[in-house]
């Protein structure tokens, strides 16, 4: 008899395996299978043991939580390890109204029930949503009559209170709320003797027994089968233990809430209920509801990935933040709005930090933390942090990625060129959503980038994509202040080979910067630099434009610049305005990566700027036949530079620069042509030039050292 391969799972292979061992059998010798009745018995047989090895093969690989599949599945083994995985997050948003009570009125106070509060104005993305709060608010009638209702934070979703009564003759008893959606975080659980009692008890949540008493007040949160969730309290050892009778009557109040779905509501219409000090309704004198910003921090229930993921790693960090990949792992547990974290010691900072743990976080659906969410946080982490480290919440950097791609396509594949370049743009935009680039430590890989263009449409033949990497410098205007910033990524020094050598400096222009003014010049100036004859360290320059191609240097060293580390230090600088306001002035600053494949280093933050996506067409004449021979085939470049400065040059008319000495330099220029500017030398005396009264012969201001 033949050996049966155990290992065969396929249906039609195990039809084979179940025939060639009856076969073998001296009883069926001569059997013809195939066409016999009995090849039905053989599929019977076969299916029987395909289910058979299928539930088995499940069943061992949902034991396992990295194999497991199945959420209640995922969900149990990491309950086994302490793990209660994040819920759904309700977005939410501060609203202002004021109630007209009327001067001559009685009413003194108003106060706004628990529950509906609004609701979108119209539908927001095909729904009509409502938020909701979990207590009441009161406040007091001022003397015009007017009750404000000043940033009252709303919940996208619908208040539900649920009520139990505990069974002393039940040991077994669960608590099991009824809604799936609930966003655990506005959970409130409070205890009576009765259900007419008004004597409470307030349960606070519990997610560990550090610390845990026989008499505190605690509940402990697991979720269970179909995303809902289950109560549980003390058993008079760790925690106070429920009995029937003293506290024999349970209140939980939450927010059921549709997650992610409720960011970006920004306009909302009252439905809430209003009652004066004496319980009488209010239904009139209601203002328009003003949000101060769009609704935001709404998010999904934990994915199965997720909770595979950080299970293993908050089981490893036995609650206890010693490392930085510690506090990575703790803080979306403790902030579960956390897209991403980066978390580094203090240790590898120049100068070191010694002590230190340094903090970045992105949020979900916002760009930075505010301050008291900052404070929060670093409150939280005290019951995990260490004697001897200091956690510090540092502001979120961005480091942006910015192409330009010449997309080749045959014109014979497709109707037009804006076919291409739509589909192009919607791939690239895709790509820049994916969580490859949009997180701490990700990495830019210009290769899939380029073959993400390419997959585009059948049309596309080839493209030529150049990329530069920007950080966006925020000045403090009408200050002077020094400046670092670091990009994590070698620089490409441009001008290698090809612009000339002067007084043994190779002049660059390497680095490219948006306008800005500072004291001591009326006119615009732009951030430039260049390099070493090593080419690994720089001077930076600060230069304004007559033309695009005519830069005319102002101060010959207002900083350095490492193009081997990548970084730019400006020395102390009064900055009085930017060309580039983003809520606050910021000067762009963009340089060509050494190498095209960009990482976020540290708490650098990786994100495409897909507003700095740039996408031609050009037809391919060969491929479509038109220049079999390539004599007319349109070449693109793939290190040209197209300006010296980011944004609309503005160009100036005078060419008299301040520097530090008195010789003659040839400044490199865009494309072949170059101009020669000659350096007038002067003194400066305590922040001011000396050079005739703060001006130099040619008119133009005076311009001192910082």
């Amino acid at each position: 008899m033949p050996l049966v391969n155990l290992s065969n799972l396929n249906f039609d292979q195990l039809k084979v395996s179940i025939r060639d061992y009856l076969k073998a059998n001296s009883n069926f010798t001569d059997y013809d299978f195939e066409g016999s009745n009995f090849s039905q018995i053989i599929d019977v047989l076969a299916y029987n043991t395909y289910i058979s090895s299928y539930n088995a093969n499940m069943l061992s690989n949902e034991v396992f939580i990295d194999s497991a599949t199945l959420r209640e599945n995922v969900v149990s083994l990491a309950r086994n390890i302490g793990y209660v995985p994040k819920s759904k997050t309700a977005a939410r948003v501060p609203i202002s109204f004021t109630v007209d009570i009327g001067a001559t009125s009685n009413v003194s106070k108003v106060t706004l029930k628990a529950g509906a509060v609004c609701g979108s104005t119209v539908l927001f993305s095909g729904e009509n949503f409502i938020f909701s709060i979990s207590e009441d608010v009161t406040v007091r009638v001022d003397s015009d009559g007017l009750a404000r209702f000043n940033d009252v934070e709303v919940y996208e979703g619908i208040y539900v209170q649920q009520q139990f009564t505990v069974d002393a003759r039940n040991p077994n008893q669960k608590f099991i709320l009824d809604n799936t959606g609930i966003d655990t975080s506005t959970i409130k659980v409070t205890l009576k003797p009765d259900e007419t009692s008004t004597v409470k008890e307030t349960f606070k949540r519990s997610d560990s027994l550090y610390e845990i008493t026989s008499t505190s007040r605690v509940y402990f949160l697991q979720e269970i089968l179909n995303e809902k969730y289950e109560l549980m309290f003390g058993d008079g050892v760790f925690g106070k233990k429920l009995t029937e009778g003293s506290l024999g009557y349970i209140i939980a109040d939450y927010i059921v809430t549709s997650g992610a779905n409720g960011n970006g509501v920004n306009e909302f219409r009252f439905v809430g209920s209003l009652v004066d000090q004496n319980g009488s309704p209010i239904s009139i004198g209601i203002s328009n509801i003003t949000p101060s910003t769009s609704a935001q921090g709404g998010s999904d229930i934990e994915s199965i990935e997720s909770i595979k993921r950080y299970s293993t790693q908050i089981y490893t960090t036995r609650h206890r933040a010693v490392t930085a990949s510690d506090y990575e792992v703790i803080l979306p547990t403790i902030y579960p709005e956390t897209e991403s974290v980066s978390a580094f010691g203090g240790e590898n900072l120049n100068p070191p930090q010694y002590g230190k743990v340094f903090i970045s976080v992105k949020p979900e659906n916002g760009s930075h933390l505010s301050s008291s969410v900052k404070r929060n946080i670093l409150n939280k982490l005290k019951r995990y942090s260490v004697a001897g480290i200091i956690p510090e919440i540092v502001d979120l950097k961005y480091l942006y990625i910015e192409s330009k791609s010449n997309v080749y396509y045959d014109d014979n594949l497709v109707a037009g060129e804006d076919t291409i370049k739509t589909q192009v743009l919607d791939s690239i935009g895709r790509y820049a959503n994916s969580a490859e680039i949009n997180k701490f430590g990700g990495r830019f890989k210009f290769s899939k980038y380029q073959k993400v263009i390419d997959d585009t449409h059948r049309a596309i033949t080839s493209n030529v994509t150049k990329v530069e990497m920007r950080r966006d410098l925020e000045v403090r205007a009408n200050q002077f202040a020094e400046y670092e910033i670091c990009f994590g990524n070698r620089f490409f020094v441009r001008n290698h080979g090809h612009f000339p050598v002067h007084g043994g400096r190779i002049l660059g222009y390497n680095i490219r910067s948006s306008g800005f003014k500072v004291s001591g010049i009326s006119d615009t100036v732009y951030l430039g630099d260049r390099a070493n004859p090593e080419l690994t360290q720089g001077t930076l320059i600060l230069f304004k434009l007559n033309s695009n191609t005519e830069p005319v240097i102002v101060n010959n060293n207002v900083g350095s610049i490492d193009y081997i580390e990548g970084e730019l230090n400006i020395s102390a600088i009064k900055i009085l305005s930017t060309s580039v306001d983003k809520s606050t002035p910021i000067i762009e600053i963009s340089a060509t990566p050494y190498s095209n494949d960009i990482i976020g280093l540290q708490d650098l933050y990786l994100q495409i700027d897909k507003s700095n996506v740039e996408v031609n067409t050009v037809v391919d004449s060969i491929s479509d036949g038109g220049d079999v021979s390539g004599s007319n085939y349109v070449v693109s470049g793939s290190f040209e530079m197209d300006s010296l400065v980011r944004g609309v040059p503005v160009y100036t008319t005078g060419v008299t620069r301040i520097d530090s000495t008195s010789e003659t330099a040839t400044v490199p220029t865009i494309g072949t042509v170059q101009t020669t500017s000659t350096m007038q030398s002067t003194t400066t005396t305590s922040g001011t030039s000396s050079g005739g009264g703060g001006t130099t012969s040619g008119g133009s201001s005076g311009y001192g050292y910082w």
